[in-house]
């Protein structure tokens, strides 16, 4: 291994929180590399309810720093990345006698709209839903609502923006390359890689680690670290169906369900609409975590509640499940185990520290980045300074309230593109859009034509510069295609990929 480079940070894990700890620490000059061992964000970073919220339920657990933390951060991440990121106004049907009362709702919005640094988001106003569009495809029952403001996300495109830009500053970084053994020689850390796709192993040396392995965070520190009895997370299990669209509002609604727990029903893709979650916990391999039939019908009865037209197994277009992976703190309930991440450091810099990361949500990735360079600043020595709370994130580059106007000037550009599919690129890529479509004046410069407005052109940029691999990376990670495109187009997209990679 001489001549080796040794890193200063090697991360174990492609989700939100490796990809955004080995973002920030690259841009303050550490030298970085990432493995990731299946796809990014093929875990619970692309299961996710997909919002950038300040979490309104946790204020019940009393979480009010966690709280106070996602709220600061909306329009934080909504400036750093305008194209998979935008504004959302949430419905709270209310009725008396229900669940919570009103001057209790009332109070958690108040907090929820005064604790967090709001400038652009519009506050909470109280709807008549008798009136109002949102009460139409509602019972009667439901005749008042609050409504508030939060954020939605594409939460796969901001991992592997993420993990682009950690690239751009210099981090190596290696996506299907599963972390075999680490250990500690000479006061470094010895990493041993595995391909996913061809089997081979490469050796690693660094000065640092970051286990930031989401679910599979204990089964790391069994597996390549060998040790016994690991416990540091409790997995819980989220569910999520997507049905074709069940309301014309653009808004999404916030449904209070008897049990105490809450779901979402969330305009989605612009045809569909998307309910979700569960909660629930789970012992089995985070792999192999699939919607139960218990939650199937769990989210269309809590849904059928309220909507007027009510939801039902057969509706079900698709549906996705992931497992969260919280700090085990003991909680009853799955509902009520804390959403906060810790941080926790083993060894001193003579014997190489490692940095485990447990728990965390999507809203607070960056700062529990922040917090983890504090802590590897501490360990190995500090390099520059926190950076990303004014930074972008590839094709983020235009104004947080300018969509439209991003739109206007791609189809100023390429007047050839319906407007649906110009709106589509803007979301995935932002002003990348352009580096996707060249020099294209038709359609057909856009090469083969895969089924929805998903192009050749775009698939070769997925492989080329976000490492897709799969017809399932393309389709339900980088973009969500695979919900317009028919079986055997889908075979079709799966067929081309794999003559690419044999090329």
């Amino acid at each position: 291994m001489s001549g080796q480079p040794i890193y200063d940070l090697f991360v174990i894990g492609g989700g939100i929180n490796g990809t955004g700890i080995a973002r920030d620490a690259a841009g303050r000059g550490y030298s970085v590399a990432l493995a990731e061992m299946n796809d990014f964000a093929s875990g619970t970073s692309s299961g996710a309810t997909k919002l950038i919220h300040g979490g309104l339920r946790y204020l019940e657990h009393y979480e009010f720093r966690l709280v106070r933390e996602a709220l600061m951060e909306r329009e934080v991440l909504w400036a750093m990345a305008p194209h998979v990121i935008w504004p959302l106004r949430f419905v709270l049907p209310f009725q008396k006698g229900g669940i919570r009362p009103a001057w209790l709702i009332r109070l958690g919005l108040f907090l929820y709209d005064n604790l967090g640094g709001r400038k652009l988001l519009p506050p909470t106003k109280t709807l008549d839903l008798r009136r109002d569009p949102a009460g139409k495809p509602l019972k009667p029952v439901f005749s008042k609502a609050f409504e508030y403001s939060d954020g939605w996300v594409d939460d796969a495109r901001m991992v592997v923006l993420n993990a682009r830009d950690a690239q751009i500053r210099g981090a190596t970084i290696l996506s299907r390359n599963r972390v075999v053994s680490a250990h500690r020689e000479d006061g470094h850390w010895v990493v041993t890689t595995k391909s996913q796709r061809d089997g081979s192993t490469v050796t690693h040396k660094a000065r640092m680690l970051v286990n930031a392995a989401g679910p599979w965070v204990d089964q790391v520190l069994a597996g390549a670290f060998g040790r016994n009895n690991v416990h540091n997370v409790r997995l819980v299990q989220g569910s999520h169906i997507v049905v074709r669209k069940k309301f014309t509002d653009p808004r999404a609604y916030f449904f209070q369900n008897p049990d105490n727990r809450i779901i979402f029903a969330i305009p989605y893709e612009g045809e569909f609409t998307l309910i979700g979650t569960t909660d629930r916990d789970f012992t089995e391999d985070p792999k192999d975590v699939r919607i139960s039939p218990e939650e199937v019908n769990y989210l269309c009865g809590a849904a059928s509640e309220y909507f007027q037209e009510p939801i039902r197994p057969e509706d079900i277009v698709w549906s996705y499940s992931a497992v969260r992976p919280l700090f085990d703190d003991g909680a009853s309930k799955a509902q009520e185990a804390t959403r906060d991440y810790v941080l926790k450091i083993e060894g001193t810099s003579e014997e190489a520290p490692l940095l485990n990361v447990f728990g965390g949500k999507l809203t607070t990735y960056r700062r529990l980045a922040e917090h983890a360079l504090e802590k590897i600043g501490e360990a190995i020595g500090q390099k520059g300074t926190p950076w990303t709370a004014g930074s972008r994130l590839p094709g983020g580059d235009f104004a947080a309230t300018a969509f439209e106007p991003t739109v206007a000037d791609l189809l100023k550009g390429y007047p050839f593109l319906e407007r649906g599919h110009a709106e589509r690129l803007i979301r995935c890529y932002g002003t990348d859009s352009k580096s996707i479509l060249g020099k294209a004046r038709s359609a057909a410069d856009l090469g083969r034509h895969f089924g929805g407005t998903l192009y050749e052109a775009e698939v070769r940029w997925l492989v080329e510069m976000e490492w897709a691999v799969t017809a399932e990376d393309v389709l339900w990670r980088r973009t969500k295609q695979g919900l317009f495109l028919t079986p055997e187009e889908a075979k079709g997209l799966d067929a081309y990929l794999g003559m690419l990679a044999a090329a």
